[in-house]
């Protein structure tokens, strides 16, 4: 309620404010088109070090994501390791006692 009420003073403020303020952003106009070229090798640097980066990201994200699979699905099949010696384990028994065919 208190930000509707002080609403027509912040707007009235604000606008005076920027009126105030507009002769100087004028005056400091020239100043931001000498900063332009600098802004555009800071553009151009900043694209040089993103197509060289970016490879090495992707690679080391998909690393990432493939130890996370296989740390999933370790973490799901370890429970069945006694089972599958044990299965094992009854394969060669069976397997050692077949009889011999002649």
């Amino acid at each position: 309620m208190f930000h509707f009420l002080t609403l027509p003073f912040r707007l009235l403020f604000g606008l005076l404010f920027a009126l105030v303020v507009l002769p100087f952003g004028l005056l400091l106009l020239p100043f931001a088109v000498l900063a332009l070229p600098f802004l555009l090798l800071r553009l151009v640097l900043k694209i040089v070090v993103l197509t060289l980066v970016a490879p090495f990201v992707i690679l080391a994200s998909l690393f990432a994501v493939v130890a996370a699979v296989g740390a999933i699905m370790l973490a799901l099949l370890v429970p069945f390791i006694p089972f599958a010696l044990i299965a094992l384990l009854v394969w060669a028994i069976v397997r050692s006692s077949r009889p011999a065919y002649v």
